[in-house]
């Protein structure tokens, strides 16, 4: 359940990388409600992370949260704003998916 919740709390730290980009490309209302986002994403995230603490190592949490955002945050550039998907990016972001599968099953 605690392995659930830490992806959880990566997923909501990706939401938080989404809407901070959103907010710096809108105006107005607009960046008030990606702003709102920002913020609510990034204190489920912390809550989360927070909770996962209790029982897991901090730091095995805190590097399989932030290798989750890493990794997801390089692929939502990719994938949603047209950032560049060369070979040494996915070749490191590969990597760094093994180092967190790694810490996953040494930490079982």
């Amino acid at each position: 359940m605690n392995w659930l919740l830490l992806v959880l709390a990566g997923g909501f730290e990706l939401a938080f990388t989404f809407c901070l980009n959103k907010m710096s490309q809108t105006v107005g209302f607009e960046r008030g409600l990606w702003s709102i986002g920002t913020a609510c994403a990034i204190a489920l995230s912390l809550y989360m992370l927070t909770k996962v603490l209790k029982t897991l190592p901090i730091s095995t949490a805190y590097a399989v949260w932030t290798g989750i955002g890493a990794v997801g945050t390089v692929l939502i550039g990719i994938f949603f704003f047209k950032e560049p998907a060369t070979f040494g990016r996915l070749f490191f972001i590969t990597t760094l998916i093994l180092s967190i599968i790694g810490l996953k099953v040494v930490s079982a």
